[in-house]
């Protein structure tokens, strides 16, 4: 079985290649009018920019799972501004997703917290759905959009776990068709579980991006031998292989906060239960170093008994 790695937006290890520059809304209204558009026309460009060197650098290192920023685009969705991000780079958007498939990697995108659909709040809620829209509309102007997903998580559980869960499956029938099947769900570190998540999942057919770290900081009843076969099911559909999010604590006293790199001693009992089960997987690597840690950890990974790197993102499990 074969494991790739990648990890989350900014590739630290290159100058000035942030592809989430931004701008405020406040900033946005000091500015004159006729300098509005052009200010979001400037950081956008710069972000993808910055985007496309991060794929090159990838490339040079052989790394094929990358999230991409958020970010990008600046006030995309806010309600006052609204703007055509597509059209004026319809050539940039383009470049980008030929990179992507023509080096065969696996893109993702991991809206903030606040794109939930537990909420009782309708027009945080129509928020959501505004936001998954945005992050498909950025996947289809790259024309990546048949096999990248947008990762969120279930939501807040509103002190009422059960009502909380049958408002997402209500909710969830406002996200259009298309996106939907475009979005993934992740447990998290202090609300619901993988398995409380998994179950969100196969009634609604959505393919459930496993975190580690969250699992041990907020674990269920069932065994990791158990969990991940069912996990690994909800992926079936899709064509595409599961994916894993890793990272580490921080320290004992701050087990949910990630750390700077990744503690190979802490993610092994993951890597002997997939050893066993012989599954080809891609870790999502969320260390705050990002691709450093993604990095450090293959070359970590690489000299462990039964353990071969055979790439430069790349290791295989014997």
């Amino acid at each position: 079985m074969q494991i790739r790695l990648g990890y989350v937006s900014t590739a630290t290890s290159l100058w000035e290649a942030t592809p989430s520059r931004t701008l405020t809304f406040k900033r946005y209204g000091e500015l004159e009018k006729e300098k509005r558009m052009q200010k979001l026309y400037d950081i956008t460009r710069r972000n993808i920019a910055s985007t496309l060197r991060t794929l090159y650098y990838n490339t040079g290192h052989e790394i094929q799972v990358y999230r991409l920023s958020s970010s990008i685009v600046p006030l995309a969705t806010h309600p006052y501004v609204n703007w055509d991000f597509v059209t004026p780079f319809r050539a940039e958007w383009r470049e980008l997703g030929e990179w992507i498939k023509r080096h065969h990697m696996r893109v993702s995108f991991h809206p903030n917290q606040f794109t939930l659909f537990t909420s009782p709040n309708p027009s945080i809620t129509a928020n959501a759905v505004k936001d998954m829209e945005f992050h498909y509309k950025m996947l289809e102007a790259m024309g990546v959009h048949d096999h990248s997903f947008i990762n969120i998580h279930v939501g807040g559980a509103y002190g009422d776990k059960s009502s909380a869960t049958a408002r997402f499956h209500e909710n969830l029938k406002q996200l259009p068709l298309h996106v939907k099947r475009k979005m993934t769900l992740e447990n998290d570190d202090k609300t619901y579980t993988a398995e409380e998540t998994l179950t969100v999942c196969k009634l609604e057919k959505i393919p459930l991006a496993f975190d580690y770290h969250h699992h041990m900081a907020n674990p269920g009843v069932i065994s990791l031998e158990m969990l991940l076969p069912l996990v690994f099911e909800t992926w079936d559909h899709t064509g595409v292989c599961p994916k894993i999010h890793i990272s580490s604590p921080k320290s004992e006293k701050e087990f949910r906060s990630h750390a700077d790199y990744v503690n190979l001693e802490f993610i092994m009992p993951l890597i002997q239960v997939l050893k066993s089960m012989k599954q080809d997987i891609d870790f999502m690597i969320e260390a705050k170093t990002k691709d450093k840690a993604m990095l450090k950890l293959i070359e970590d990974l690489s000299k462990v008994r039964g353990v071969k790197r055979i790439g430069g993102g790349t290791v295989e499990l014997k």
